[in-house]
């Protein structure tokens, strides 16, 4: 428990956790205040960013950080930590990590989303006026949005039906934004005309409708408007309408994100593949790519952290897969593409990331650098691991396959086939190519520059591979380097899920065919103490 009467939290957001963001209001007396600040973050899935939540004991009504207010604890954190959990509660802490008693803080997180799906309409209409002297009305619909300026903005026109007073448009689709701008009571103004080929159409009659109203049919409910010629109204005592428009179908269809299936439950499994062929040089000499330095990182080392501290997040059991490829390996020294390099072939999976790095640095001196370079085994290995959580139809694991090597594969016509046939399945892959080697024909697996196909021609359902080579960042942060391979995952799960017609575990709407949303959204979040 909090002991204190006014509360006040500060959240600080920098990467380098040192610029104030925000901070929410006072609540008085209190020793378990709802805070009602929403703070909305830009949230960036390829990018750590890290977070610091502070509470203070206020005296006074002055800006906090002077010496009359008492530091109540804070707590660290990354965005990724609170979108993996949804809520997130974790004990306050005070100076040099002690406990702040029985203190915690409890941070609420949900997506702001501005483009939340389509829908479907079906519209007919009955007895409409006649407006031709020698055949029937050939009526059209037009549904025009009223903006917050009170401006008009078209958003569908239908087809002409010719001859028919009760005519059936097509059924068509629009997006919510551009219906209701994603406000269920923004009023929509919808027209009748009679067609005229000259361009000189007929007014019929009009309704104002919204999105809210619209979806009363779900329920079962008739929904319908009289079609009101507004000049006729004012003129004819008797006057009702000049027919009658229906709904007569509407579906909505929710366009899913990242997010949604992060926030869902879906987790991410990585899996990092090293190359141990002898082209990476002997590990006990300075020159090789595998020399480990006590004092500073190899290139395989700072690529693995740089990604796997990502991914991490993401992943709650904080377990991964760490194969290497290309070695002699005990007992026997036969030449392996794909072994687990803590030597357990029951259980590859090392704790959190440091656990990957030490099986790495244990595994070197254990092994004959040898070749060729055959990344393929490894491939449809994580593949076939893939496929087997892809049977579940759920959006409940996706997996990243992190492939570190010093050379073009050798085995690059398998490795094509392997892609193709991983693109199905619920699985990314990265390369990123370590050392000065020649990486161009490398640069075929990418896709980037066309579709990437088998031997035989197959393109790859979707593109899953990102390839960069090391020494463009090698003067930059690892951020970067995560930034850029990481940045295409986000789309490329939506893509699968929305392939497979998966809808994250948190939502029943039908999932929708269309592009996914971009991995940067706003998030917003409520905090407890």
């Amino acid at each position: 428990m909090l002991e204190s009467r006014h509360l006040l939290t500060q959240v600080i957001f920098a990467f380098t956790i040192l610029h104030s963001l925000d901070r929410t209001e006072v609540i008085k007396s209190n020793l378990h205040p709802v805070f009602a600040k929403v703070f909305s973050l830009d949230y960036y899935f390829e990018e750590v960013q890290k977070l610091r939540f502070e509470v203070y004991d206020i005296h006074g009504t002055h800006s906090i950080g002077t010496r009359d207010d008492d530091f109540l604890g804070g707590v660290e954190c990354t965005l990724g930590q609170i979108v993996a959990q949804k809520r997130m509660v974790k004990p306050l802490l005070l100076k040099y990590g002690k406990y702040a008693g029985k203190s915690t803080i409890t941070v609420h997180a949900e997506e702001i989303s501005g483009n939340n799906g389509y829908v479907e309409l079906s519209f007919r209409a009955k007895k409409l006026d006649d407006k031709d002297l020698f055949s029937k009305s050939d009526p059209f619909l037009e549904i025009y949005r009223i903006n917050d300026d009170e401006t008009e903005q078209l958003v569908h026109r239908t087809e002409v039906i010719k001859n028919n007073l009760n005519p059936v448009w097509e059924p068509f689709k629009v997006s919510l934004i551009s219906l209701c701008s994603c406000d269920e009571d923004r009023k929509l103004k919808c027209l009748v005309w009679d067609y005229d080929s000259r361009g000189k159409h007929d007014f019929i009659g009009e309704f104002y409708a919204t999105f809210r109203e619209m979806q009363a049919i779900s329920s079962g409910n008739k929904v319908s408007w009289d079609c009101v010629n507004p000049k006729y109204k004012q003129k004819k005592r008797n006057y009702k309408n000049s027919g009658v428009v229906i709904l007569t179908d509407i579906k909505l269809h929710k366009v899913y994100s990242f997010l949604d299936y992060i926030m869902g439950g879906c987790q991410i499994h990585f899996t990092v593949a090293i190359d141990f062929t002898a082209s990476n040089g002997d590990p006990r000499n300075s020159c090789s790519l595998h020399y480990i330095n006590p004092y500073q990182p190899n290139e395989y080392l700072k690529a693995l952290i740089a990604v796997g501290e990502i991914c991490q997040d993401y992943d709650s059991d904080k377990r991964f897969s760490a194969l290497g490829f290309g070695a002699r390996i005990p007992p026997n020294y036969e030449v392996s593409h794909d072994f687990a390099i803590n030597f357990n072939p029951e259980d590859d999976e090392c704790e959190e990331i440091q656990g990957v790095v030490e099986a790495y640095q244990n595994c070197l001196p254990k092994i004959q650098l040898y070749g060729p370079t055959n990344v393929s085994p490894i491939i449809n290995r994580i593949a076939k691991l893939a496929a087997g959580d892809g049977n579940i139809k759920d959006a409940s694991r996706y997996h990243i396959l992190l492939i570190l090597t010093d050379g073009v594969v050798t085995d690059m016509a398998d490795t094509r086939e392997a892609i193709v046939r991983a693109s199905y399945q619920p699985l990314s892959i990265i390369i990123v190519g370590v050392g000065n080697a020649d990486f161009t024909d490398m640069q075929i697996l990418d896709g980037d520059d066309g579709v990437l196909r088998s031997p035989k021609g197959e393109p790859v359902l979707r593109d899953i591979v990102q390839f960069v080579p090391f020494r463009d960042f090698k003067t930059a942060s690892p951020a970067a380097l995560a930034k850029c391979v990481l940045a295409e995952v986000p789309k490329q799960v939506v893509e699968y899920y929305s392939h497979k017609a998966i809808s994250p575990f948190s939502s029943l709407s039908p999932i929708a065919h269309e592009a996914p949303h971009s991995s940067s959204v706003k998030y917003s979040f409520s905090t407890y103490v």
